[in-house]
């Protein structure tokens, strides 16, 4: 009787100590929010950071868009017409034709 209640009273302290070793583990390996394995991302995380579409595929940024006025190689902004701040002055049906120059050399490229 004694000895029952003793080896239950060690086997329940066992179980708890090893229960908060994997639960410090996991919390760990996952970063918690706080660094860790994942960078942290602005906005409200995910509500299962396991099963997130954003943690299990890398993130890949879109190239960015030069300025479609040839030799010039300074990205493209949205503010200017999606072309770069020097050639904001260009006429649209001037873009439009560097635009259609540029498709069909690449076209004649594949």
């Amino acid at each position: 009787m004694l000895i029952d209640q003793f080896v239950r009273q060690v086997i329940t302290t066992v179980e708890a100590a090893t229960t908060q070793r994997v639960q410090t583990a996991i919390v760990s390996a996952l970063g918690n929010g706080s660094g860790g394995v994942f960078p942290r991302r602005r906005g409200r995380p995910p509500k299962n950071p396991l099963f997130s579409a954003a943690l299990l595929a890398p993130v890949r940024r879109r190239p960015k868009q030069l300025c479609p006025v040839p030799g010039c190689t300074n990205p493209a902004a949205p503010v200017f017409g999606m072309v770069c701040a020097q050639h904001k002055d260009v006429p649209k049906a001037k873009i439009k034709q560097y635009r259609a120059a540029r498709r069909a050399a690449k076209g004649k490229k594949n």
